[in-house]
């Protein structure tokens, strides 16, 4: 049995934090801490073919939340707060209608219960051309990514992927050709008759277009208790740029 790998911050009640496309536990350390000092077990889950988790050629929403329910099971965890950026976003609504007895409370982080066209093509094509033949520094696998992705957040996000599979040489944690494959099955909706009657937090960047005030009825549809905040100063990657503000509409949600 494959079950996904987690950070686990803090003890009280159970609290999964899902990452994004490209992303891994690790992008949400310091914020899992802000949450495990409010009294929460915090797991921060590394998804199928992510971070330090198993590959695998399947790859799809259904999959990703059984994934979470054998994990829940794995570390007996009856019940959980679910928070999801972007792709976690996804499997975290997934989830939440599947398994909503397992579900205490839903948060979704910039993504809407819609299809997305794939839009990562430039940021694979950029990782594919990683030659790690000639690779020996962190930093030359940076130029070699500039020639394709200019702004340096996300070079750096991407590079979080780096690692050294022996002194020599280096390689990505993702399961970089499966995800490349599939980045069809990365903008999929979640089920149409999918549905979740749980307390559901929407949280969007005021400046990202990935959740528009139109896609609320439809949110509504699947979530029929959600309700939306904006994030302010904030895109696509609200968590990390405007933490502050994140963790102050998520915790008085999750408290409420």
């Amino acid at each position: 049995m494959n079950v996904l790998h987690s950070i686990i911050l803090g003890e009280g009640p159970a609290f999964i934090i899902l990452h994004g496309f490209l992303g891994m536990s690790d992008n949400w350390k310091t914020l899992g801490n802000r949450y495990a000092a409010q009294g929460f077990q915090v797991h921060l889950v590394d998804q199928r073919n992510h971070g330090r988790s198993f590959h695998s050629a399947e790859f799809d929403y259904d999959l990703l939340a059984q994934d979470l329910a054998t994990y829940m099971q794995q570390y007996r965890l009856e019940t959980a707060i679910v928070l999801g950026h972007s792709m976690g976003g996804k499997t975290a609504m997934q989830f939440a209608c599947s398994y909503p007895n397992k579900v205490q409370k839903l948060l979704v982080a910039d993504i809407a219960p819609k299809f997305y066209p794939p839009h990562h093509q430039t940021i694979i094509a950029g990782l594919l051309a990683l030659d790690f033949e000639t690779i020996s520094a962190r930093r030359e696998a940076d130029e070699q990514l500039a020639t394709h992705i200019k702004e340096k957040g996300i070079r750096q996000f991407l590079l979080k992927n780096l690692y050294r599979t022996d002194k020599e040489r280096f390689g990505l944690r993702i399961n970089l050709a499966v995800l490349a494959d599939k980045m069809a099955e990365v903008g999929e909706n979640i089920d149409a008759t999918a549905t979740y009657t749980g307390p559901t937090l929407f949280l969007r960047g005021d400046r990202s277009e990935y959740v528009m005030e139109a896609d609320f009825t439809n949110i509504q549809r699947h979530f029929p208790l959600a309700t939306l905040e904006r994030i302010e100063n904030a895109g696509h990657w609200l968590h990390a740029e405007n933490p502050n503000q994140f963790f102050e509409k998520s915790i008085a949600f999750i408290n409420s």
